[in-house]
């Protein structure tokens, strides 16, 4: 199962910081805010990341 972790205001931030999440090995998705039919550069999107390992983003985030 996967929770929300961020939301942020476009595609090319939400890809970064997928980048960083699934460099340090946590699983990540990236999912418009209104849904998949929304995708566009300048939507919403939700950073998803694996219920009970929100911790391990955090400590990957503090790192930075």
């Amino acid at each position: 199962m996967w929770i929300d972790y961020k939301k942020v205001n476009n595609l090319t931030i939400a890809e970064t910081w997928k980048n960083l999440l699934e460099a340090e090995g946590l699983p990540t998705k990236i999912m418009p805010e209104k849904g998949l039919l929304d995708w566009s550069e300048t939507s919403t999107f939700r950073i998803l990341v694996p219920k009970g390992r929100e911790h391990v983003a955090d400590e990957i985030i503090r790192k930075i």
